[in-house]
């Protein structure tokens, strides 16, 4: 039998082991609690990180999406819908002389051949008006022309030799508790009511009319088509917007004096500046007479004789688009053309600009829009053609009717269609056509431009001008992107780069702690404040200093290659007391030494090779233009904001090469230099490649910089001295002032998409070729 103590004992052993037992079973537990709240939180931040990164992909997406749905009405065709379709209640079974509507689209115009005006209601037909052209007793309209369709203003040619001028107006008046709006249509005569005297001894044949501010130009053909022209000007007195008399307007008329015959003339035009008449015959020839030489008295010839028609076409039917600069003819085979003049080194010229889709019928009408560069063609079989002219752009065409169109009619905005046909009545549609002025060729081709004397890539978005043409190409812009980025590269790599290798390879470590977040907080800097710094200081101050400033691009480098030559011929006791890594210290004094020489040499050195001056001599011996904010600041400023983010990658991928791999290659007799050269930077290859490409994105986006330190001008001009425009700053400029849903503004988007889609290509190929570079120096 156990003794007491035995048991005893025994009974402390089991307890110690139960002890021990629940205290294992309480650690066990503690563990697998701790396991599981170690898997809960992986898990945890598997699936945040896995839903940050896949939120970033969809905002990229929607972004994306969201620039393309801004994009994608830029390139959608014209519609166009029947909206009423009528017989009017006049009993003039003849072809209309013009057809017109006002600004609402509320109330249309035709005008007879009796040169009676009936006005009447565009949705139903119903008839608001008649008015009578007052003509001279016993005469009878031979011809008729109109001014620009904006202006109202028409003239009927006579029997007689006189020409009337009238003009269609509305006033508009709103009344009642709604503010219902009434449209009153009239017919007035702004240079009085009495025929003007054209044509001596005969008719009117053929006749044009323009109208400048409030100077009137008339041209006429008579007998034996010799051809006459009468200038009317009209001053109004102080008060004549009262009405008070007294205050009526003076009439005055001027003839031009010279003889000329256009032989088979059959149209008149006159250009919207009232410089060239265009005398045309149905033989496809054109003859340009200077107008102003005309009513000087020295006009004894035409000043160009121009065939617009090929193999023996002829015309049939001409108008001038809107401006009054381009001539659209078009000929019995279809085709369609542009033409206008153009003056450069070698004289005049009369240029066929561009040549439009061919029609599949002879064209009856060419009726220009009043607000764009577009214009409406309508052929014998019915069909309705819409094109713009500077986009080269046909964006719409169908038949529409199923006779003959005698004449069109386009309201004011584009938007209403107005057509008689062959048997008398009146077709109404609706147009869509928001952004006919964009095509491929006209963002990134070049394209012949009004008053231009050869095609170029331009990007004019606005002008005061109602008839101004838009320059949408966006070439110039991405070119001034990539210049501004070019340059800015130009300086921040190299730079960076080798900061980032001295940094990472070769500084003591205590003066790296103090180098490296020195030049990262350089980021932190606000680019609105360097874009401002370099506009008002940098750029005059480099103007003034020009040759200062290429004296430190060349002698700085060399001085800093001296002085590492001299520290290595000094003896080892004076070279070993500057300890490992901080000899970059030295060179704070050799660079500031060296600045200073540069500009202090700058001064004598341009006085006695530059007259004094080195930027006037690079503009007057040399020929290139210098522009005070030009790619030479953006470089300077931008490299200034770049290099922070390339020296940061960069620094970190060199310093993180495992420390093994370089005491290696030093064990096996490599020296630092080769180490470097053959080991460390093929392993952080990939990193420094990341970083030239994340500068290159951090470049080309840039925006404050390249907006406040650059003219601004979207030129293109590899010229350092020169600005630029690029697609951020002109996003930021442009987008404030933009219409929304204008072309204009969904051009801006389309700028934002194409910078999007570069960086996004970038950015693809950059980590493409990391990933190479990584797979083939991983092994190292």
């Amino acid at each position: 039998m156990p003794t007491t103590q035995q048991q005893q004992e025994s009974q402390n052993g089991a307890n110690a082991r139960a002890a021990v037992n629940q205290e294992f079973d309480l650690a066990s537990s503690q563990l697998q609690f701790r396991r599981k709240l170690r898997h809960f939180i992986d898990d945890g931040a598997k699936i945040l990180i896995a839903a940050g990164g896949i939120s970033v992909i969809v905002a990229i997406m929607l972004i994306f999406f969201y620039l393309f749905y801004e994009v994608a009405p830029l390139f959608q065709s014209a519609t166009v819908d029947e909206s009423a379709s009528y017989t009017l209640g006049h009993d003039d079974q003849s072809a209309p002389l013009h057809l017109a509507i006002e600004e609402q689209s509320e109330i249309g115009m035709r005008l007879s051949s009796q040169g009676e005006a009936y006005f009447f209601r565009i949705e139903n037909g119903e008839e608001v008006a008649r008015v009578a052209v007052e003509i001279p007793a016993g005469a009878s309209i031979t011809s008729f022309a109109h001014a620009a369709e904006e202006s109202g203003i028409f003239a009927l040619g006579l029997d007689s030799g006189q020409v009337v001028v009238a003009q269609y107006a509305y006033s508009t008046r709103y009344s009642g508790p709604n503010n219902d709006r009434t449209i009153t249509p009239n017919i007035e005569y702004p240079y009085g009511e009495d025929a003007l005297d054209l044509v001596a001894n005969g008719p009117v044949n053929t006749l044009a009319v323009s109208i400048d501010n409030d100077r009137l130009l008339l041209a006429g053909s008579g007998p034996g088509n010799a051809l006459a022209m009468l200038r009317v000007s009209k001053q109004t007195g102080l008060f004549a917007a009262f009405d008070l008399g007294g205050a009526s307007a003076n009439i005055d008329t001027q003839r031009a004096d010279f003889d000329l015959v256009a032989p088979g003339v059959t149209r008149l035009l006159i250009d919207g500046d009232q410089l060239w008449l265009y005398a045309i015959n149905n033989r496809g020839i054109t003859s340009l007479l200077d107008i102003q030489r005309a009513f000087r008295g020295e006009a004894e010839e035409f000043e160009l004789t121009v065939a617009l028609t090929e193999g023996g076409a002829r015309i049939v039917e001409a108008n001038l688009l809107l401006g009054g600069i381009s001539l659209l003819v078009a000929d019995d085979r279809g085709q369609v053309s542009q033409f206008f003049p153009v003056r450069n080194q070698d004289g005049l010229r009369f240029e066929r600009v561009r040549e439009f889709a061919e029609l599949p019928a002879a064209l009856i009408d060419i009726t220009p829009e009043q607000r764009r560069k577009n214009f409406l063609t309508a052929d014998a079989e019915g069909n309705i053609s819409i094109f713009n002219a500077t986009a080269q752009r046909e964006v719409f065409r169908e038949n529409l009717l199923a006779t003959a169109v005698r004449q069109i009619a386009v309201s004011p905005r584009g938007d209403a269609l107005l057509a008689e046909t062959a048997d008398g009545s009146i077709s109404v549609w609706d147009v869509h056509n928001e952004h006919p002025e964009v095509s491929v060729s006209a963002l990134w081709r070049e394209v012949w431009y009004e008053g231009y004397s050869e095609p170029d890539y331009i990007w004019q978005s606005s002008s005061s001008a109602n008839d101004f043409e838009p320059k949408y190409s966006l070439v110039p812009l991405s070119f001034g992107t990539l210049k501004a980025a070019f340059y800015a590269m130009l300086l921040a790599a190299p730079l960076a780069i080798c900061g980032a290798i001295f940094t990472g390879y070769f500084m003591a470590p205590a003066m790296r702690r103090k180098v490296k977040p020195l030049i990262e907080l350089m980021e932190a800097l606000p680019t609105v404040v360097l874009g401002f710094l370099a506009g008002l200081w940098l750029a005059p101050f480099v103007e003034n200093n020009l040759l200062g400033i290429f004296s430190i691009l060349v002698l700085l480098p060399l001085s800093i290659l001296l002085a590492s030559f001299v520290w290595l011929q000094l003896p080892k006791s004076v070279r070993h007391a500057i300890p490992e890594g901080w000899e970059a210290g030295l060179l704070i004094p050799v660079i500031l030494l060296f600045t200073w020489l540069s500009f202090a040499m700058a001064g004598p050195l341009e006085i006695m090779f530059f007259e004094g001056d080195l930027r006037f001599w690079i503009t007057n011996d040399l020929g290139v233009t210098y522009d005070q904010r030009n790619a030479l600041v953006v470089g300077f400023a931008m490299g200034f904001a770049v290099i922070p983010t390339i020296f940061s990658i960069a620094e970190d991928a060199i310093f993180t090469v495992p420390k093994q791999l370089t005491y290696g290659s030093l064990a096996l007799g490599a020296t630092p230099w080769q180490s470097l050269y053959r080991v460390v930077l093929p392993t952080a290859s990939p990193g420094i490649f990341s970083a030239l490409m994340i500068g290159m994105g951090r470049a080309v986006g840039e925006t404050m910089i390249v907006l406040m330190a650059t003219g601004n001008t979207p030129i293109m001009d590899v010229n350092i001295f020169e600005g630029m425009r690029t697609l951020a700053a002109n996003i930021a400029v442009e987008i404030p002032e933009s219409e929304v849903d204008s072309t204009h503004y969904r051009i801006l988007f389309l700028a934002a998409l194409v910078l999007f889609m570069f960086t996004f290509v970038v950015n693809t190929v950059a980590e493409v070729v990391r990933q190479r570079l990584r797979s083939k120096y991983s092994t190292i």
